[in-house]
């Protein structure tokens, strides 16, 4: 394959766009980008106008007409499998994974990547995850399932991940999985300077004490309240980092702010926190802006995995960096 020949990938579940600004990082361009929700699909055309973004039902895509597309990548749903859910599995009507792997015969990309949460890699879905292995084996794939945690890839929380990754058989020995990219920024040196952007004087000591990384993020579904950082053990962790998990702030301490204040995240600090570029916006009202972020797939970790696949497919590149460069420049994305 020619190096300097884009990728295509076909993405679906695509949500507010973390895989799919991680893929970009990795080279690769959306032939088609498929999301169901509303704001989340605005949010992706919002960023990315020029991709051809579909607000639609997975099961209304035809793969035929992207017949030898790169990849198949997708972040399809994880209640599914999700601890704090029923873990019904195949029974669940949300599964997808009978969808994508309808779209991976239709298709026939040269390889697939989808991610879930750490439940499916427990025993109870065993059979269910070799059912998967065995079907994409059978279609001339070579699959393999992995456990990622995404501080391993320089994100500030630990939030694993079970990612699916398939070649066709002749780039199986090509394919490696990414290696750990050493340690991550811990939550006080990601958020200061949001933290610090409206003049609070606690601004330093605060992020001297959110010394570690952060719980993983929890999205949550329609079906719960308000946004907030997630179950009781979640916020407690939180708490120990200096930040209120209850709820969502709607902007930064200010210079009233007494120093010794436990401060909640804004939308733009989780949004950090996942992993995405500041620059990304979110389309919609709080709540459903925290929810696409919460479920989403941290962009740093999709480029590193999507980076190894296109090594695989023969383009070798470095993924982009997603991080800015310097504090000065996070501020100048703060303002």
């Amino acid at each position: 394959m020619n190096t300097l020949t884009p990728l295509s990938v076909l993405e679906i579940c695509a949500g507010a766009g973390g895989q799919s600004v991680g893929l970009e990082m990795a080279g690769f361009g959306h032939s088609l980008a498929v999301e169901i929700d509303k704001d989340a699909a605005a949010t992706l055309k919002l960023n990315r106008p020029a991709w051809n973004v579909r607000q639609e039902d997975v099961r209304e895509i035809d793969g035929n007409d992207y017949r030898g597309v790169d990849l198949l990548a997708g972040g399809v749903p994880c209640p599914p499998f999700s601890v704090a859910g029923k873990q019904l599995g195949a029974e669940d009507e949300r599964d997808l994974f009978p969808e994508a792997l309808r779209l991976v015969r239709e298709a026939k990309p040269s390889a697939v990547m989808l991610e879930n949460v750490k439940g499916l890699a427990s025993a109870r879905f065993a059979t269910y995850r070799k059912s998967i292995l065995d079907e994409l084996e059978g279609s001339g794939y070579h699959a393999e399932w992995q456990l990622f945690y995404s501080s391993e890839f320089g994100v500030p929380q630990l939030r694993p991940r079970f990612i699916l990754v398939a070649v066709k058989k002749r780039y199986q020995k090509k394919f490696e999985w990414p290696a750990p990219q050493g340690t991550p920024p811990t939550v006080g040196e990601v958020l200061l300077p949001y933290m610090a952007s409206r003049g609070w004087s606690g601004a330093e000591a605060w992020a001297a004490k959110a010394n570690s990384v952060a719980p993983t993020v929890v999205g949550g579904s329609k079906k719960h309240g308000g946004a907030d950082l997630g179950p009781t053990r979640a916020k407690a962790g939180w708490l120990e980092l200096g930040v209120d998990g209850k709820g969502i702030a709607n902007e930064v301490p200010g210079p009233d702010t007494p120093s010794d204040h436990i401060p909640r995240l804004t939308n733009q600090m989780v949004a950090r926190i996942q992993g995405f570029p500041p620059e990304w916006q979110f389309s919609g009202l709080k709540t459903s802006v925290y929810r696409q972020i919460g479920n989403a797939f941290p962009p740093p970790v999709a480029a590193a995995i999507g980076t190894s696949i296109a090594a695989a497919l023969g383009v070798k590149r470095e993924a982009k960096k997603l991080e800015p460069t310097s504090k000065k420049s996070q501020l100048r994305a703060v303002s």
